[in-house]
């Protein structure tokens, strides 16, 4: 069997891995094994971070639509009566009408009363 020499490839690999963590501190920015764990960590991170992101923006506009609400009305029940009007807008349009379109939001809290 004739030798295939791979050195293209590694280096190639080596690049690419160490042009991901550009910028880390210490070995992690230099040395290939130390810089292959990090991305590893890295990853994990990213991919738990993304889903936490998803409950940061929900906590965001449930604030948004309760300080719209002031005096009014507390959150919770607010959303309670939305149910049982079969009134179905997601959190995320309530908290841009609340702030972008006040009249609008004000329209549909006083559907819900």
């Amino acid at each position: 069997m004739t030798r295939v020499k791979g050195g293209v490839n590694a280096l190639k690999t080596r690049r690419n891995v160490l042009k991901m963590v550009k910028g880390y501190r210490f070995g992690r920015s230099t040395k290939e094994k130390m810089a292959n764990e990090a991305i590893a960590h890295a990853g994990n991170s990213a991919f738990a971070h993304r889903r936490d992101k998803k409950g940061d923006f929900r906590r965001l506009w449930n604030v948004q639509i309760n300080a719209a609400l002031g005096a009014e009305l507390s959150y919770s029940k607010f959303i309670n009566a939305l149910k049982k009007k079969g009134i179905v807008i997601d959190r995320k349009i309530l908290a841009d009408l609340a702030e972008n379109v006040p009249e609008s939001f004000a329209r549909i809290v006083a559907n819900v009363k």
